[in-house]
């Protein structure tokens, strides 16, 4: 990598917990990346991570990094996409062939992924399938998600276990997460 380019900064603070997290996204030679830090307070512990996603130029998610501490607990996690599906440390994940988004549990910098990806147009609608990085940071596994375009600033997220109308900035992050997060974005 010979080249980066930031495009927009996403802030966010969280509306179920206290925690706050902050997002670059920027323009590679080859690809894109996402460069971040989020905290949090939960369960009596302190979260203090740092994560990078790394995209292809067309938005298929290559590999990410996620570091930091949970509590007392010491987190290094690699992530990354192979023909065979994602791996999580070198160790193969459970039906994540297909999976071409990631999607961190902890951030909603990750949404931008497949959005940027499909470009859809107000009334289009796709079905992706994200490698969802789960809470307890213990494996990655298939999660369905619809994304429904209502307004260039709008769309409509659907998965097993969430729904709600997301508000966007250009950019493609999110600003509005009802009841988790609500955020701006410098561009």
């Amino acid at each position: 990598m010979t080249g980066r380019t930031a495009i927009a900064t996403g802030h966010w603070r969280r509306l179920d917990k206290e925690g706050t997290d902050r997002c670059t996204l920027s323009r590679l030679d080859h690809g894109w990346m996402l460069v971040g830090q989020a905290t949090w307070h939960e369960d009596g512990m302190d979260a203090n991570l740092t994560y990078d996603v790394r995209c292809d130029p067309d938005w298929v998610s290559l590999s990410a990094d996620v570091g930091g501490r949970i509590g007392d607990r010491e987190l290094a996690l690699r992530l990354h996409r192979t023909a065979e599906g994602w791996l999580l440390n070198d160790e193969l994940q459970d039906n994540t062939r297909d999976c071409i988004d990631l999607d961190l549990c902890f951030t909603p910098a990750t949404n931008l992924l497949p959005l940027r990806r499909l470009s859809l147009t107000e009334g289009q609608s796709a079905e992706v399938c994200a490698g969802w990085l789960r809470p307890g940071f213990q494996r990655i596994e298939p999660l369905e998600q619809l994304y429904s375009r209502l307004a260039p600033d709008r769309v409509r997220y659907s998965s097993a276990q969430f729904e709600a109308e997301l508000e966007l900035h250009e950019s493609g992050f999110v600003t509005s997460y009802p009841g988790l997060w609500e955020g701006w974005v410098d561009a």
